[in-house]
C-alpha cells in the first residue's frame, strides 16, 4: 500500500497546525481528511474577514496569520450564518459542501472547548447540519460495464491498454475507491493473486478477494509492468500502477481522465460518471445481481456503518417495471359502457 506522506501543513496559522496534528496523530485520520479540514476552514475564515473588512481585499489575497485561540472565540452564531449566506449566494456553495465546511468547523471548535478547553464558548454546537436529500447512486447497467471494458479491449492505438484494462476491471469488480486503487502495491497482492490489501479511509486496511476477472487482467498486465522496472523512481518501485510517462505511481487525476476517456469512447459520456461511480457500480451489481448479504457488502467496500452500505439496496428501473407487470390486474382492460 502506498504510504501517506504528511501534509504541508505549515501555510496554516498555529493553532490550525495543533488541530491539525491532533486529528492526524491522535484521532488517526488521514492526511487527505485533515487537508480537506484545512481547506474549509480557512475559506471559512476567509468568508469571515472579507465580510468584516467591506469585502475590499479578495479571498485569496486575506491573510490568516492572526487567527488565534482570542480571534476564535470572538466568533458568533450570527457570524456562521452571515459566512454561509455568503457562501451560498456568491459561491453557490451546495447543500453537501456547505455540510462539508460545518463539519470541519465543528470539529475545529469541539477541539478547541472540549480537548484543549481553550475557551467554553461554542458558536457552532447547536447549528444543525444541513438535511441532504438521499440521491440514488449513479452506476453502470451489466451491458454497459461489458461496452466499457469492451471499448478499453479493443482500443488498439493506445500503449497503456492492459494497464488501463486492469484499473477499471479493478474498480467495476471490487468497488474500491480511487485512492485505494492508486495506492496498490506490488506487495500487496498475496503469491497466488486471491486477495490484495488496500489502505482506506482513516488509515484501516482491508483484504480484498480478487476473482478470475481481476486475475486474467493484473496477469496480462504485470508483464507491461515488469518491462518498465529499471526505469521507476526508488520510492515508487513497489507501486503497481504506473505512469508511463513519469515512471512513478500513477496518480488520481490520470486515473480519473482515463475513465472518462473511454466513458466517452464508450458512449456513455452523457452518464457523467466518475471513477466513484464505477464504486457504486461494482456494489450495486453484486447487491442486485449476485445477491450479495448486505452486511458482507459492507464490509467489502470498507463501509464503518451499515446506513452507509444500505443505500445500495435500491431497487432498479427494471425490478420495478417487473414487479408493475407482475400485478394480476395488469392486463385487465374493462370496456366502459356509455349510458
Amino acid at each position: 500500500m502506498a504510504d501517506y506522506h504528511p501534509i504541508d501543513i505549515s501555510v496554516y496559522p498555529p493553532i490550525f497546525r495543533q488541530f491539525a496534528t491532533y486529528k492526524t496523530v491522535i484521532q488517526g485520520r488521514s492526511p487527505a481528511t485533515v487537508e480537506d479540514y484545512l481547506s474549509d476552514l480557512s475559506l471559512f475564515f476567509r468568508v469571515y474577514k472579507h465580510l468584516r473588512g467591506g469585502r475590499r481585499t479578495p479571498l485569496e489575497e486575506i491573510s490568516l496569520d492572526d487567527i488565534d485561540a482570542a480571534f476564535l472565540e470572538k466568533i458568533t452564531r450570527t457570524d456562521i450564518f452571515e459566512v454561509f449566506n455568503y457562501l451560498v449566494n456568491e459561491r453557490g456553495n451546495k447543500v453537501c459542501a456547505r455540510a462539508r465546511k460545518l463539519s470541519a468547523l465543528k470539529s475545529l471548535y469541539k477541539y478547541l472547548t472540549v480537548t484543549e478547553k481553550l475557551f467554553e464558548h461554542n458558536p457552532v454546537r447547536d447549528i444543525e447540519s444541513p438535511k441532504q436529500s438521499q440521491k440514488l447512486p449513479k452506476y453502470l447497467t451489466l451491458d454497459e460495464c461489458v461496452l466499457l471494458l469492451q471499448t478499453v479491449a479493443s482500443d488498439g492505438e493506445s500503449t497503456t491498454r492492459d494497464r488501463d484494462y486492469a484499473m477499471i476491471t479493478l474498480f467495476l469488480n471490487c468497488g474500491m475507491r480511487l485512492s485505494e486503487l492508486v495506492g496498490i502495491n506490488l506487495s500487496d497482492i498475496d503469491r497466488d493473486m486471491t486477495a490484495l490489501r488496500v489502505l482506506g479511509k482513516g488509515s484501516k486496511e482491508r483484504f480484498i478477494y480478487l476473482n478470475d476477472a481481476c486475475r486474467a487482467a493484473l496477469n496480462a498486465y504485470l508483464p507491461t509492468r515488469a518491462a518498465m522496472a529499471d526505469r521507476i523512481i526508488p520510492e515508487d518501485r513497489d507501486a503497481l500502477f504506473l505512469s508511463t510517462r513519469r515512471n512513478r505511481r500513477i496518480s488520481q487525476k490520470t486515473v480519473q481522465y482515463i475513465v472518462y476517456k473511454y466513458l466517452e469512447m464508450a458512449g456513455l459520456g452523457h452518464k457523467k460518471l466518475s471513477t466513484h461511480k464505477l464504486r457504486h457500480t461494482a456494489a450495486t451489481l453484486m447487491y442486485q445481481s449476485g445477491n450479495v448479504d448486505i452486511r458482507v457488502l459492507k464490509d467489502i467496500l470498507g463501509h464503518e456503518q451499515l446506513n452507509t452500505t444500505q443505500i445500495y439496496t435500491h431497487v432498479s428501473d427494471e425490478s420495478m417495471q417487473r414487479a408493475m407487470d407482475a400485478n394480476p390486474l395488469a392486463g385487465l382492460q374493462l370496456n366502459k359502457k356509455h349510458s
